[in-house]
């Protein structure tokens, strides 16, 4: 077999083009071959020590790193040219050695209470979704959250959950470890031009083309550095003094736009337990995202093995629960995993998570009128949150366009947590923020993706 410029058959067998590489394979092989395998090394993959390895390699000195990673996660740059204080010859060896590749805003949707929600567009032109939730008090634990970024891990999902629109048109693949840290990233370089979008009459807000980020003078390893402009200055770059420490010094989360995330997008974020786990690192560490692990859950349908294994990893991520049911029988009805890691096995799991970190855990709790929103939930739903220190989140169900679900009444989900409460249970009931978007996981991507298809 060889490589062909353009589609077509080649000894035989018909070759298919796959994105970004324009490599082409045997329809047969192509189709057990996974994405990320044909997809160049992305820098934003990369650990400290992964760089730090390839820098020695190139003769760089550790100062050109430091700086690399503050072009990368301080100035948040989508071009190797933008890391204007680098050698050229170094931005070449970046540039050969690795892909710098940004998510594309294809659609952001505003609600009235301020949370947002951004479609992106992929390099292969899949679509995801990130939802940015403003302040308010805390539902995972911390005495209050400045920004919250729902974060997605899978281009659809397998898992099949009854009323989720993120499934409703399969799993396609896994997201890469950049793709994962991209959407951080992305969020916060669309607030840096916030104040020049204006919404449309529906909230809904078109992208503009993007400016160049902030460019700060630095000073690296105790000597100074060029201030990041040439002589000739970019276009739209300003500069201004440095204001304190290196961020490993400071603390990136405190100059962040997202404070907290909560891992609970698009696909079942344990099903990609790798690439997930090691873009948390990369959003955790201080050269990163400086995200404290503490700010970070951690969301699971209640995939047992994972989070078995979760509980042995070191740093103290939360970990919430998609339970939705608090018996077999209701559980069973809506969510198919429940057939593989029942109730019994998935709280065996919880225990083991406990024993070995000794943190609270969430209950996710969708009402769902007439499935389990039933006063004959709260019984064994106490009984499984003080065997598992679990505090338990109620979500009014959000309306998916084809799904036969319903909101319960006001007056449903209020008792149904007045009840929790008389059993002594710490719980909470999400005024939804984003009911008058398509805020639940899923929605906008489907709609848009079906809009798509309506007009090819």
């Amino acid at each position: 077999m060889r490589e062909v410029s353009g589609g077509g058959m080649v000894d035989g067998q018909i070759l298919v083009a796959l994105p970004i590489t324009g490599a082409r394979f045997p329809i047969a092989s192509a189709a057990k071959i996974p994405y990320h395998a044909f997809v160049p090394v992305d820098v934003r993959s990369q650990t400290q020590d992964e760089l730090k390895t390839q820098f020695a390699a190139w003769g760089q000195p550790a100062y050109r790193l430091t700086q690399s990673l503050e072009w990368l996660y301080v100035h948040r740059v989508t071009a190797w040219e933008q890391m204007t204080n680098l050698p050229k010859v170094l931005r070449e060896q970046l540039r050969a050695a690795y892909t710098l590749n940004s998510l594309e805003l294809a659609r952001k949707q505003g609600s009235r209470d301020t949370t947002q929600k951004f479609l992106w567009k992929l390099v292969d032109h899949s679509l995801i979704e990130s939802v940015l939730i403003p302040a308010n008090p805390a539902l995972y634990g911390e005495a209050s959250d400045r920004h919250t970024l729902c974060v997605s891990t899978q281009v659809g999902c397998a898992y099949g959950c009854k009323f989720c629109a993120s499934g409703l048109d399969g799993w396609k693949r896994n997201l890469g470890v950049e793709e994962i840290v991209e959407q951080v990233l992305a969020v916060e370089r669309w607030n840096e031009k916030e104040p020049g979008n204006q919404a449309d009459a529906d909230g809904e807000v078109r992208p503009h083309p993007s400016p160049l980020p902030l460019l700060r003078q630095k000073h690296f390893g105790g000597q100074a550095q060029e201030s990041g402009l040439p002589n000739q200055e970019l276009e739209n770059a300003e500069v201004r003094p440095h204001p304190g420490p290196l961020p490993q010094e400071r603390g990136l989360s405190s100059e962040r736009l997202v404070s907290n995330l909560v891992i609970m997008g698009m696909g079942e974020p344990l099903a990609n337990y790798d690439n997930l786990l090691k873009a948390l690192r990369i959003l955790n560490a201080p050269w990163g995202g400086g995200i404290g692990a503490r700010k970070i859950t951690i969301s699971t349908s209640g995939l047992a093995p994972q989070i078995r294994k979760l509980a042995e990893e070191p740093l103290q991520f939360r970990l919430a629960i998609s339970l939705h049911g608090a018996t077999d029988a209701v559980r069973g009805q809506i969510m198919p995993v429940n057939r593989k890691y029942p109730i019994s096995e998935l709280a065996a799991a919880c225990d083991y998570y406990q024993a070995k970190k000794g943190r609270m855990l969430t209950f996710e709790y969708i009402l769902i009128h007439g499935v389990n929103d039933g006063l004959d939930q709260i019984k064994p739903l106490a009984v499984l949150a003080r065997r598992l220190n679990a505090k338990i989140n109620l979500i009014p169900y959000n309306k998916v366009e084809g799904l036969p679900w319903e909101r319960p009444s006001e007056e449903t989900q209020e008792a149904f947590l007045a009840a929790l409460e008389r059993e002594k249970i710490t719980a909470t009931l999400r005024r939804e923020k984003g009911h008058d978007i398509d805020a639940a996981c899923g929605q906008l991507r489907l709609r848009t993706e079906r809009e798509l298809a309506t007009t090819a």
